[in-house]
């Protein structure tokens, strides 16, 4: 089959993010908020505490990988049926007990600021990852494994050009998701110092100012929808 070509609706989402991240522009449009007045957002610029978000959910990402896809690989190699219900169980913890206890748990130990937001956002998106990721390896046709076998592959060889590219899209689809529920649980981080656009609301409704509230919410979202489009962007097509 030809690949489908790839739409570009979902880029209007990191276009209009970038528009206004632009100084003075969502200000101007919160101004019906603010009895017409222009708000004021702080003095952090909007684009410094985008940036600060969308590091503490790459570097979240990164350790959900790192951790998340070997541990899939792990547990579904032959023989070791047994830990894959074991492993989903353990992970799915992370999802189970809520992020605020698991960040008020982690502050006594690792303090305040970035370190205790990145334990919560790993625990929190390591999940997805590797349920996709079993899901995924589990659901390879295992003819093609015999095939794989019989052209002389080793099982490393069969991981790396069978296995893996044929679960790829539904891993991506954990990764996805999973960077999606980030960009939500990182807001929480500015409760404990982390900084990012979690800060916009908390100060909202510190001082119950609306434009403040609306400003984080819809920023935030907007990161959200700009990564999964952009993650989907480079997902395989059949």
């Amino acid at each position: 089959m030809r690949p489908k070509r790839r739409g570009g609706w979902g880029l209007i989402w990191p276009a209009l993010l970038l528009l206004l991240l632009i100084p003075n522009v969502l200000p101007r449009l919160l101004a019906p908020l603010s009895g017409g007045e222009i708000p004021n957002l702080g003095d952090t610029p909007l684009w410094r505490l985008a940036l600060v978000h969308l590091g503490l959910v790459l570097g979240a990402e990164a350790v959900v990988l790192a951790l998340g896809v070997p541990l899939a690989v792990l547990v579904t190699r032959p023989n070791r049926a047994a830990l894959t219900g074991l492993t989903e169980a353990l992970t799915g913890l992370g999802q189970t007990v809520p992020t605020l206890a698991i960040l008020a748990l982690a502050v006594p130990t690792l303090g305040l600021g970035v370190r205790p937001t990145l334990l919560g956002l790993v625990l929190y998106g390591l999940v997805p990852v590797v349920s996709n990721g079993i899901a995924g390896l589990l659901a390879v046709d295992p003819a093609l494994r015999d095939v794989a076998r019989g052209m002389g592959m080793t099982p490393r060889q069969q991981l790396y050009r069978v296995e893996l590219p044929l679960s790829l899209p539904v891993l991506l689809a954990g990764i996805r998701t999973s960077t999606v529920y980030n960009v939500g649980t990182a807001t929480i981080g500015a409760a404990l110092g982390a900084g990012g656009l979690g800060l916009l609301i908390i100060n909202g409704l510190s001082e119950q100012n609306t434009s403040l509230v609306v400003a984080g919410a819809v920023l935030s979202g907007l990161l959200a929808l700009s990564l999964d489009a952009l993650i989907g962007w480079f997902a395989p097509r059949e």
